[in-house]
């Protein structure tokens, strides 16, 4: 007869140490990919659009606001790195942020934030167009922010024609080729952060793709987000509808001596 035997104490935790499980698996691969002090964090990246109002006399005070609210999240969340890039067209941004998911949903109550000004922010109608969760590594090397002038590039054929996924794609596209761009240039050369050569002027994402996807209806406000993100996740499973019954429920009891037969009707 076989006999099983259950595993010592001691095997159990030199198991436990090694990492058996899909989640220790993941962590060991993410600790080959990023140096220890990105393992203190999972690292999320948030891609945001916003329109510029009328009354903003200086794009570079936005850039200076997004830059100084960066120094405090990093002072407060100690260790939480962060990085991207902010591109201030002249009628819209977009703004690529890389951190921890603390950090990014801060930078949406600030977003939110200027939205509510009674006297008008800075921003105006921000969508959220991508939050994507536990990367495997950055895009870029460091936060930075470049204002543009009135000659950036649009699309040829016409952006109202594109479908809403078209031009995400498209968005998501030249942005992560601007990070390797960034990614290359940074080993050799000394430019300031947030600054292209000419040959870089072909990464930068048309202004017409953003004016459309600020038109579409698809996409979250950072106020809309941040409610679903703090709403509670409760779904009502048809299995767990067990009162009151969707039927009448007929009890039939045999006759046991009983003058007739009784038949109950739970309603």
């Amino acid at each position: 007869m076989e006999h099983f035997s259950l595993p010592s104490s001691n095997q159990s935790k030199e198991e436990e140490d090694a990492g058996t499980s899909l989640f220790h698996q993941l962590i060991a691969q993410r600790k080959l990919l990023n140096p220890a002090n990105e393992m203190k964090f999972l690292l999320h990246r948030l891609v945001v659009i916003a329109s510029l109002p009328q009354q903003l006399d200086d794009r570079r005070d936005l850039g200076a606001h997004c830059e100084e609210l960066n120094q405090r999240l990093q002072r407060y969340h100690q260790g939480d790195g962060i990085t991207g890039l902010l591109l201030l067209y002249p009628t819209c941004m977009v703004h690529l942020i890389e951190s921890s998911s603390d950090i990014l949903l801060s930078v949406l109550e600030d977003m939110r934030d200027m939205e509510e000004k009674p006297n008008g922010g800075q921003i105006k109608a921000a969508r959220v167009l991508v939050m994507s969760h536990d990367l495997p590594s950055r895009l870029f090397q460091q936060w930075s922010y470049k204002v543009l002038n009135g000659q950036t590039r649009t699309l040829d054929d016409g952006p109202e024609q594109e479908t809403t996924e078209t031009l995400l794609g498209t968005v998501l596209s030249v942005l992560f080729k601007l990070g390797n761009y960034h990614q290359y240039i940074t080993k050799d050369s000394k430019s300031p952060p947030g600054s292209e050569p000419d040959e870089a002027q072909e990464l930068i994402v048309p202004q017409g793709v953003l004016d459309q996807l600020l038109l579409r209806e698809e996409f979250l406000s950072p106020k809309q987000y941040l409610h679903t993100y703090h709403s509670p996740f409760n779904i009502l499973m048809d299995s767990e509808c067990v009162w009151p019954p969707p039927d009448h429920l007929g009890l039939t009891f045999p006759n046991y001596g009983w003058q007739e037969e009784m038949n109950v009707i739970c309603d």
